[in-house]
C-alpha cells in the first residue's frame, strides 16, 4: 500500500525536480515544459523506500515515462542518477533517484511483472483518516502468481536506447519505454491504460 501524506508540503516539488533533468534526457528531446499525465506506484517489502512511476505530458502531446525512488538517505554508487534532495514536512530530506538505477524499483517490477501483479494501492492521510485514491495508470504484469521471480538485488548498468531506458539488473533485463508507445522487444510484459483512454500500452518488458 502506498501513502500519500495529502498535508504535507514538498520542497522543490516533483515537478521542480524532473522538469530540468529531462531537459538533459535525450529521449525527453530538450522537453522544458511538463504536466502530470497519470502515475502508479510499487511496494518496498522493507517499507523503506517510495517507488512511483509518473507519466508526464509535453506540450507536443508525448508521454515520457519516468519512475521515481524516494530516499531517506543516499543510495551508494548512484550519484549520477541522482535527481536532487527534496525537504517533506512530514519523512524529512528524500533523496530522489531516477527509478532505472535503483534495485528497489527493478525488483519490484519485476516481480510484478512475472507474478502478473498490479500497481500498489494508494491511499492519502488526511485528517487522521485513511481515504483511497483510484488508480490513474492500472498497470498489469502478463506473468501468473506461481511463478519463480529472481532476486535482484542490484542494476549494473542503465542505457538509454533512443525512446527506451535498457536496464540490466541481476539476472535479468528490463526495457522501459522513456515515451509511451515506442516498441519494446523482449517477453513478459507491464501493461497499462492511462485515465479514461481505453488503448493498451507496454509500458516495460522483461527478459
Amino acid at each position: 500500500m502506498g501513502l500519500v501524506h495529502a498535508a504535507a508540503d514538498i520542497v522543490p516539488t516533483k515537478k521542480q525536480l524532473v522538469r530540468p533533468w529531462l531537459e538533459s534526457r535525450p529521449w525527453a528531446a530538450g522537453v522544458t515544459k511538463v504536466k502530470v499525465e497519470a502515475g502508479y506506484r510499487f511496494d518496498d517489502p522493507a517499507g523503506e523506500v517510495g517507488v512511483e512511476t509518473i507519466v508526464w505530458r509535453t506540450p507536443d502531446d508525448v508521454l515520457l515515462q519516468v519512475p521515481l525512488t524516494y530516499r531517506g538517505a543516499p543510495l551508494p554508487g548512484a550519484e549520477e542518477h541522482l535527481l536532487g534532495t527534496m525537504e517533506h514536512t512530514v519523512l524529512g530530506r528524500r533523496w530522489v533517484y531516477d527509478g532505472c538505477a535503483d534495485p528497489v524499483w527493478a525488483a519490484a517490477l519485476v516481480g510484478t511483472i512475472l507474478t502478473g501483479g498490479t500497481q500498489a494501492q494508494v491511499v492519502f492521510e488526511r485528517d487522521g483518516a485513511l481515504v483511497e485514491a483510484p488508480a490513474r495508470l492500472p498497470v498489469r504484469g502478463s506473468g501468473s502468481p506461481d511463478a519463480t521471480v529472481p532476486q535482484v538485488t542490484s542494476v549494473e548498468s542503465v542505457t538509454d536506447d533512443g525512446p527506451v531506458t535498457v536496464v540490466t539488473a541481476g539476472p535479468v533485463t528490463i526495457r522501459l519505454a522513456r515515451v509511451v508507445g515506442a516498441p519494446l522487444s523482449g517477453g513478459a510484459t507491464l501493461t497499462g491504460t492511462i485515465l479514461e483512454d481505453p488503448t493498451v500500452l507496454t509500458l516495460a518488458t522483461l527478459t
